[in-house]
Order: C-alpha cells, then structure tokens, then sequence
C-alpha cells in the first residue's frame, strides 16, 4: 500500500466501524485495490487477479484476434439485439483453446456482483458466476478462467489491446458502446438511480441535487447522463482524464464513490441500481433515492469482430437461463434486489 493511499484507507476504516466484519473488510479491500489498480492499468500492467489463476507474465494475453465483421443494426432502437447462439470454434474460439483458459475482465470490488471475499481469499459474485459458466461452456471446465480485475474506465481498452478475451463487469449494453465492442445477449436488467444519506434532503434524479457534488464512475452511463441533464449537480474534477486529476467527482471504480459518500466528500452518488443496492445493503446509513431514470441492460462484452466468441457466449446464456440464472440469482443478489422473475429475454440481430 502506498504512503499516499494508507491515510485514505484508514479514514474509510474509521467511518466503516458498524458495518460488520465481511462487509466492512470488503470494502476497504476495494478502496485499496481500486487506488492502486488503476495506475497499473494506465501504464499497460496486468491488474489483480483471483488467487491460484496463473496470471502475470507468464500467462499469455487475451486473444485479441478480432477477425470478421460485427453485424450490426441499420437503426439503435434494440442495441442489445445479438449474434445467434453458436457452438462453432471461429479463430477467436480457437485460440482459446490453444491456450488453454479463458481471460475475463471483471470487477473485485462491487458487494454481490465481483468482489474478493476477505476471509477466502477469492472472487465471488453474480458476474463470477457467469464468467465461470462461459468457461465451462467454451473450455469444459468453471475453473480454466483467469481473472483480471480492471477499473470501470479500462473495460473497453483491455478488449482492444487483448488483455482480456471477455468483460463480464455490470456493462451496460448501449448504442455508442455496440460501436466500440461486441456484445452477447443481455443477462441483466438495471437501472440508474442515486444513492445518498439517509439524512440527506435529496429525493432522486431531480432538481434537489443542485448545488450538490455527485460522485460516478468515469466511463460510466451514470456519468453520460449526468452530462446531457445534472440538475446543476457538481459532477466534474477539474483536470479530469489528465495527470491532474483528483478523481474525487470522477473516479476509476464505481466503489470508490461509496467510499467518498461515506468520508463526506460528495453529497451523492449515481450509479446503476443494481450496483447501489449491494452499497446499501454494506452501508446502513445510506439508501437509494427516488425511482430509476433508465432501463439499462448488461451483457458480456468482446473484441468488436470477435463473433464467433460472442455467438459461443451466447449458446452459453440458451442454458444459463434454463436454472443457473436463477440459482446465482438467489445466491447473490434476491437479498438486495427482491422479485425479479428471471434474466431478460434474448433479442437476436
């Protein structure tokens, strides 16, 4: 841990006093890991990943191999429509094989969706579950999967340099990221909301946030729509995608927010519902606010071109949704997240 990132942490220790063991741990753990992952990701370094992977030097890129050509809509009214399922090995499938494990670009630091267990040691989660059940399906085996856990604004970036095979990150399908990777069926439905104190006189996504400093994710759809309508909300680091960027307002994982909401250096947080509702289940001082203002859907995210990997995730998801959906489902998320029936429906180009 580094000089500057220690006095951070333990100030968050001092506030998270309360929580509970497991939950408060895990978040610390993600306060740590995502201050000190993003500069290895910026310089081109293999971020964290779970215990026992393999990962490092030694364990080979992503495939990257981005052959063919995505199929894409004429139109962006069904952005989450994808490539028929498959069982066909392409070139990307392939070289997969060859290696022997698949890569998957995750998050270690989201309570119920990809977060390292404090006391096991190991990545656990609604988005582990899945990367674990593309594993199986394309390699025969939940275990051939190496982790690595990237910061919310290097997803697409770690796709292209082929750092990593797949995102499986809460990454929300939409019409400017369709352009920039290729992605499978939806496995989720979100939505945006605000998280803030209990005690806060915020009501939602509204005009109660003027004035207010609201913390996102930088490359999120939190933050986008924050840009087309704040409500005069303070949103912006000054110097922000430059060395001089605090990342206060705009940082490189969607937890570090709850970390700056709980050490009163933002008002608020926006962020997908999903992805709040862990937060207030760790956090009983803080709760959501209002309703959802977005209907979002999460899919797994390829290299743009790689269709016969996405086609194979895709196969994966036909059985996914027959019974492991719903017993990941309840393992992970139905605490926080109650009734919901089951996963979306697949849309198909």
């Amino acid at each position: 841990m580094s000089e500057d990132t220690e006095p951070l942490v333990r100030r968050a220790a001092k506030r998270l006093r309360g929580w509970g063991g497991v939950a408060a741990m895990a978040v610390a753990c993600g306060l740590t890991a995502s201050l000190t992952l993003l500069p290895l990701a910026r310089e081109g370094s293999d971020a964290a990943a779970a215990p026992g992977t393999g990962t490092g030097a030694g364990a080979g890129a992503g495939s990257g191999v981005g052959v063919g050509v995505q199929v894409k809509a004429d139109t962006c009214r069904n952005p989450e429509a994808s490539l028929t399922p498959s069982t066909e090995d392409g070139p990307s499938v392939r070289a997969i094989k060859e290696r022997g494990k698949l890569i998957v670009g995750v998050d270690q630091s989201s309570y119920r969706w990809g977060y390292r267990n404090p006391e096991k040691g190991v990545l656990e989660g609604f988005d582990i579950a899945l990367a674990r059940a593309v594993a199986k399906g394309v390699l025969g085996d939940e275990n051939a999967v190496i982790f690595r856990a990237i910061p919310t604004n290097q997803r697409i970036a770690a796709l292209d340099s082929g750092k990593v095979d797949l995102v499986v990150r809460t990454m929300t399908i939409n019409c400017k990221r369709i352009e920039q990777v290729a992605f499978s069926t939806a496995y989720f439905q979100a939505g945006q909301q605000v998280l803030a104190p209990k005690s806060s006189d915020i009501t939602g996504y509204d005009s109660s946030l003027r004035g207010k400093r609201v913390c996102t994710a930088e490359g999120s759809t939190a933050h986008e729509a924050l840009e087309e309508n704040s409500f005069g909300a303070v949103f912006k680091d000054g110097g922000d995608g430059t060395k001089d960027d605090k990342d206060l307002l705009t940082v490189p994982n969607q937890l570090d927010c709850l970390a700056r909401l709980q050490l009163g250096e933002v008002d608020a947080v926006v962020t997908d519902n999903a992805l709040a509702a862990g937060q207030a289940a760790q956090d009983p001082a803080v709760e959501l606010k209002g309703e959802p203002f977005t209907k979002e859907y999460y899919g797994v995210a390829a290299k743009l071109g790689n269709d016969d990997l996405v086609r194979r995730v895709n196969h994966v998801l036909v059985g996914y949704r027959q019974g492991p959906w719903q017993a990941a489902y309840r393992q992970w998320l139905e605490k926080d997240l109650p009734g919901i029936s089951g996963p979306p429906a697949p849309l198909y180009k």
